[in-house]
């Protein structure tokens, strides 16, 4: 993670506003970067990725960058990690996959499902996300202060031990009925720079529609946990652990009431990072597995929501 933090106090000092001001965010700082780059970021969580694999780096046969905003939109951001890595040309597929929040969870789904059909050996996937570059603190302090910089990865490879850990279930489902709910308009095709100038920069700016985002997660997401909890054949009570997208502190206490699992059960380390967008669940499982709260053969329920509107979970036994 970025080697800078960046209290919500002190972002309140720099917007000319009152030490308090934006405490009702509930996050108390953030990491935000200063000179790192979003490679740089990246570069570091694949190679401590690896090393706690004891792989090397010559083993990785696919690289699988998830984010939600790209390094640049061409090329995709995974080839030049797997270069900062020192990986020799054609010894990987490299490639980018975004579902914005979710991204990481698609990112493991795909390289699951492409270790599982023998098209992969060892997958490393990684997140990175610079969020204080979009965020509006001049406009909307209060959305931008809930975000944080970050990154994580992870290696998957073929369970070839009896205690290894194994995959019950994945699943992911989108309710585009609130596609403009959480976005980004600038970047892509929407808006022609040379064309309309204005309207590229006027959307280059994150905006939430945070009313619109609770409707759709109170009608939905319950019965989602349920059936991702009824693929991997498990009940509530035999989860061990979630590890829950970081998207606020309110909405973390909305995911805890809604889906009913007890406090202490459930990673939250949000107030102190953030929300690192698609590095938020890897770099949650990361903390939450060193402070000794995963261990070998638990059974850990991931989720998360994202932009577009999509809801997506993985059923792990650690």
């Amino acid at each position: 993670m970025p080697t800078s933090s960046l209290s919500t106090r002190d972002i309140a000092r720099n917007l000319g506003r009152e030490d308090g001001a934006l405490q009702a965010t509930g996050v108390l700082s953030r990491h935000v970067v200063t000179t790192e780059s979003q490679i740089d970021l990246a570069v570091a969580a694949a190679q401590a990725a690896v090393a706690d694999a004891d792989v090397t780096v010559a083993e990785i046969d696919t690289v699988i960058f998830g984010a939600s905003v790209p390094y640049q939109p061409i090329p995709s951001t995974a080839p030049l990690v797997m270069r900062r890595l020192g990986m020799a040309d054609g010894s990987a597929a490299a490639f980018d996959v975004n579902s914005t929040c979710l991204s990481f969870i698609t990112a493991f789904d795909t390289a699951a499902r492409l270790i599982a059909t023998g098209h992969s050996r060892k997958a490393l996937v990684v997140s990175a996300e610079i969020a204080s570059r979009a965020v509006p603190w001049q406009t909307d302090p209060e959305t931008a202060a809930l975000f944080g910089d970050g990154a994580a990865a992870m290696v998957l490879c073929r369970n070839v031990a009896p205690d290894g850990s194994t995959v019950r279930a994945v699943r992911l489902s989108s309710y585009p009925s609130a596609y403009e709910a959480c976005e980004i308009g600038a970047g892509g095709t929407r808006f022609d720079f040379h064309r309309a100038p204005e309207a590229f920069t006027d959307h280059s700016y994150f905006s939430m529609n945070g009313k619109a985002l609770f409707r759709i997660t109170s009608q939905h997401f319950g019965g989602f946990v349920a059936d991702i909890l009824d693929a991997a054949g498990w009940q509530a009570a035999d989860v061990d652990i979630v590890v829950p997208h970081q998207a606020s502190p309110a909405g973390l206490a909305h995911m805890i009431r809604q889906t009913g699992f007890a406090p202490e059960r459930v990673v939250n380390i949000v107030a102190d990072f953030g929300n690192q967008v698609a590095a938020s669940i890897p770099f949650a499982f990361d903390v939450a597995r060193r402070a000794g709260r995963i261990r070998r053969g638990d059974r850990v329920l991931i989720l998360g929501t994202s932009a577009g509107v999509s809801f997506g979970g993985i059923a792990l036994v650690f």
